[in-house]
């Protein structure tokens, strides 16, 4: 029987003040840089069976909500007071999402009985592997990104598995820096199991198992009322990562949003197979993943600020998630780089509703959230040095009534930036440069929030410098009703200088004593006509240093002379402006213009259906060879379509008669 809603709501303070107080005591006793500062890591409480139900909202990543833990614990045969299960392998239970991300759970008994369990991630800054960090776009297997565990008890009845906490330790680069992030990780769980004994003792346990089922019950009638909002259709949309391995073709990933009174189907088929680089989504097909549906998190809490975030949030959702594929991949397929694949799933699933509620929709973000480790040594001491030194990420797309948030976007706003003073204490580099970067937004009604620039000087040989998630120096956030798009990204070694290299998606860079690095994020995609964005607001924007005086001219139609808007040249150049404004949903961008020229939506259709007749290990191949024939942008076999990649995909058998359908 359903608890009444006061009790329930009062019961809900109460989990998510537990969830806030577990991730409060990992966020202040955490060792790595990455867990204390960035906060990349989650804490929740979750059901018996393993379904989470409240997470914190103030610290941490609060975009797990619909994480399932219940296969992996599954895995466990059984459990004990003390017990603190554990896993960090992407394949066993599809819980954890690649190796770096450290899962673990303590279940919470009450009378010899599992009430629930207190469960969580950290990710650590290095798990072993072939590069420090342990996660590039260049590795192609599993095996190459650093140790793995299938569930297993870390702690039994209260005592540490000493002999496993060996194995691991050994593995990874900076054991001191893992092994007191997992003490403060164990020490959160605690808090958990405290807090909910708390509420036992305060609600009876009746009422809590009960209240946690109907808690996830009200989520799911909050996100049908949302989907009820939707007109009933189906929505397709297209995005592209720009590379499908080091220096290969776009990976595509496709979407057709189905939405029916209060149900909607995500149907991702037409994405690309499963690669041969590491941005591959490990899901097993699972219809309602949480990394397939980080986008529709943020969609349903945009348009409901008061929802209850635990899984019931999913249930309404279901993924077509084909095998074989970018979004459900094949052991041992590489995934550590998941990350870009789902901040590009994130700006798909925001394009999807863009058509379906275009009035309530924004313009995408940047996409793309580059994670910077730094591997090198301190110079006094000659000690070895590895840390997360920032993210770099980029602005928020334009939303219905603001501008996007400046180097803040959708895709990793929960993560934080390092203040420069701990940065420089703790790593032996000088910063030179963070901050906002002019003009990157996309200019619209309501402009793209801005990129992020870091510029770091390095002082010892052989510093080996990873920047996870590369992407977007190809193709741009898009903008929306209007808006263009936002700028792409970009990676140099030594700019300005006589040794100056353009690194772009590169992820691996090896730098010496004196070299300058400097990364910058993508801007968000604007909302609504620059045109008719307010002078004033251009005006303030240039007064801010968002926008320069030039792009204000060129793109928002404002001349700005002494330090003031010339109004009547403003409505001239305005005028002028109007008669060749670009029209179309979105704005992709030239460089995507340009490539769907060749590789239109019937080309894709095509060779979506030819690849799904092979055999997975042939798919990526020929894949590549069908591209390599047909061609990219506006120098490709002209018009693409059904009929090219037939015509290119003949060739490929006649040069391959090792292909079998």
């Amino acid at each position: 029987m359903a608890i009444d809603k006061v009790t329930l709501q009062v019961l809900a303070n109460h989990c998510r003040a537990a969830a806030e107080n577990m991730a409060y005591t990992l966020y202040r006793t955490a060792h790595s840089t990455f867990v204390k500062e960035t906060e990349d890591f989650t804490v929740a409480l979750t059901d018996a069976a393993g379904k989470t139900v409240c997470v914190p909202m103030d610290l941490g990543a609060t975009w797990y909500p619909g994480l399932d833990y219940g296969a992996a614990m599954r895995m466990i045969p059984d459990y004990e007071p003390g017990d603190i299960g554990f896993t960090n392998d992407p394949y066993s239970g599809f819980l954890a999402t690649h190796s770096p991300d450290l899962h673990i759970w303590k279940p919470i008994f009450h009378e010899g009985e599992i009430v629930c369990y207190a469960v969580g991630h950290i990710h650590n800054t290095d798990v072993g592997g072939a590069v420090p960090a342990s996660l590039s776009r260049s590795l192609i297997e599993i095996h190459q990104e650093g140790i793995r565990f299938p569930p297993s008890k870390l702690y039994k009845a209260g005592r540490l598995n000493d002999e496993l906490m060996r194995v691991m330790m050994i593995n990874v680069r900076k054991p001191e820096q893992n092994w007191g992030d997992l003490k403060a990780f164990v020490g959160a769980m605690n808090t958990g199991e405290r807090k909910v004994k708390e509420m036992l003792a305060k609600f009876g346990i009746g009422t809590v198992r009960q209240g946690l089922s109907d808690l996830m019950d009200y989520a799911e009638f909050q996100a049908r009322e949302i989907l009820r909002g939707i007109p009933d259709g189906e929505y397709f949309f297209s995005d592209y990562a720009d590379e499908d391995s080091v220096g290969g073709n776009p990976c595509r990933l496709a979407l057709n949003l189905k939405i029916k009174g209060d149900e909607a189907i995500l149907d991702f088929t037409g994405s690309d197979p499963q690669l041969t680089s590491a941005i591959n989504v490990p899901t097993g097909g699972n219809p309602r993943h949480t990394l397939m549906l980080v986008g529709v998190y943020y969609v349903l809490f945009t348009l409901n600020p008061n929802l209850l975030l635990n899984s019931g949030l999913t249930r309404p959702f279901t993924c077509i998630l084909p095998e074989g594929t970018v979004v459900n991949p094949q052991f041992p397929a590489a995934v550590g780089m998941r990350s870009l694949t789902c901040g590009r799933l994130r700006s798909l699933i925001f394009g999807a509703f863009g058509l379906a509620i275009p009035e309530r929709m924004p313009a995408a973000p940047a996409g793309s959230s580059s994670i910077m480790n730094v591997m090198t040594h301190d110079n006094r001491s000659g000690k070895a040095i590895i840390a997360a030194i920032d993210p770099i990420v980029g602005g928020g797309g334009g939303m219905p009534h603001g501008d996007g948030t400046n180097g803040s976007g959708a895709d990793a706003a929960y993560l934080k930036n390092t203040p420069v003073e701990i940065n420089e204490a703790e790593v032996p580099i000088k910063i030179l440069r963070y901050g906002l970067a002019t003009d990157s937004g996309g200019a619209g009604r309501w402009r793209g929030g801005l990129a992020t620039q870091l510029d770091f000087q390095v002082f010892s040989p052989n510093t080996r410098i990873t920047a996870r998630n590369r992407d977007r120096s190809r193709f741009r956030p898009w903008g929306i009703l209007g808006g263009r798009a936002g700028k792409p990204s970009n990676f140099i070694l030594n700019p300005g200088t006589a040794k100056e290299r353009v690194l772009g998606n590169t992820d691996i860079l090896t730098a010496d004593p004196g070299d300058v690095i400097r990364i910058y994020s993508p801007g968000g995609g604007g909302r609504g006509s620059p045109l008719d964005r307010e002078p004033e607001r251009v005006l303030t924007d240039v007064v801010r240093g968002y926008v320069s005086v030039p792009a204000a001219d060129e793109e928002y139609g404002v001349v700005i002379r002494d330090g003031a808007v010339d109004m009547a040249a403003t409505v001239a150049r305005r005028a002028s402006m109007r008669r060749n404004e670009p029209e179309g949903h979105f704005d992709f961008g030239p460089e995507r213009i340009a490539y769907e020229r060749v590789w239109t939506r019937e080309a894709y259709d095509a060779l979506t259906g030819i690849l799904a007749d092979l055999p997975v290990h042939w798919r990526f191949f020929v894949k590549g060879r069908i591209f390599a024939k047909v061609g990219q942008g506006e120098d490709g076999m002209a018009g693409g379509g059904r009929a090219a990649i037939e015509q290119a995909y003949g060739e490929v058998r006649a040069e391959y008669p090792q292909i079998r359908s």
